[in-house]
């Protein structure tokens, strides 16, 4: 994991790229790792999940109840000035409390800490979602791409045995640009994860950012090495529990 002050320079810069990448694409243009969505839709989405954790986190919430999201407003440009504002907002939210302060979340990890680390990376890969609907490719600095496989892998595997046994095998990735290797195993009513060089019924290897935008199903599993039995990492991709 990085540390508190790195995640908040992690979201400050990715929040002022991520507006400039929407404009260059134009707001009505597709977003290919998104089917159906524009640009547009894209700008709102992130808009309301910068509005939805920072309710959580200022409130210090226990629940999401009584949560009241905002309107969406119609016009392009009035879209962009309260997507910048409601991160901006989310940006000096997240950097007042203790990351160890607890707030609600859909986590086991009920603290403002996953807030921040799960916000550093949930606009890190939407940004990524606008540079790739302006036809760029996806970059993240490596060590980034290797604390968001490891987050992905915290928080979003599909949970349970008909998931596990759907996968039908142990799974190891390997980072080739930074640190980070995790192996995930079948367990009774789940995965365990651990942070091992170790073998698996299959290993996927390649650059930090092309493994975490296969897990997070923007990329094809072709981008990655993969060794051994094939089937098994194109189901431990496909089960993967993406909220």
């Amino acid at each position: 994991m990085l540390d508190r002050e790195q995640y908040l320079a992690v979201l400050a810069a990715e929040v002022a790229a991520f507006l400039p990448a929407c404009e260059r694409a134009g707001f009505s243009a597709p977003v290919p790792p998104c089917p159906g969505w524009s640009v547009s839709d894209l700008v709102w989405h992130l808009t309301e999940v910068h509005h939805f954790w920072s309710w959580i986190v200022e409130g210090g919430h226990a629940s999401p109840e009584g949560y009241e999201r905002p309107a969406r407003p119609t016009d392009h440009g009035a879209l962009a000035a309260l997507h910048d504002s409601t991160a901006r907002h989310m940006i000096d939210v997240l950097a007042a409390p203790d990351p160890e302060v607890p707030v609600w979340s859909w986590s086991d990890d009920r603290t403002v800490g996953f807030v921040l680390r799960r916000m550093a990376h949930e606009t890190a890969v939407h940004r990524i979602d606008a540079d790739q609907a302006s036809g760029s490719p996806a970059e993240m600095d490596a060590s980034l791409a290797s604390d968001g496989i490891d987050e992905f892998l915290e928080h979003f595997l599909a949970d349970g045995s008909a998931a596990v046994a759907a996968v039908g095998g142990s799974v190891h990735l390997h980072c080739a640009d930074a640190a980070g290797e995790w192996t995930v195993r079948p367990a009774a009513n789940g995965w365990d994860l651990t942070r091992e060089h170790a073998k698996g019924d299959c290993a996927l290897r390649g650059r930090a950012i092309d493994l975490l935008m296969v897990l997070w199903r923007r990329s094809p599993l072709s981008m990655a090495d993969v060794v051994g039995d094939a089937a098994v990492a194109e189901r431990f991709v496909a089960v993967s529990s993406l909220q």
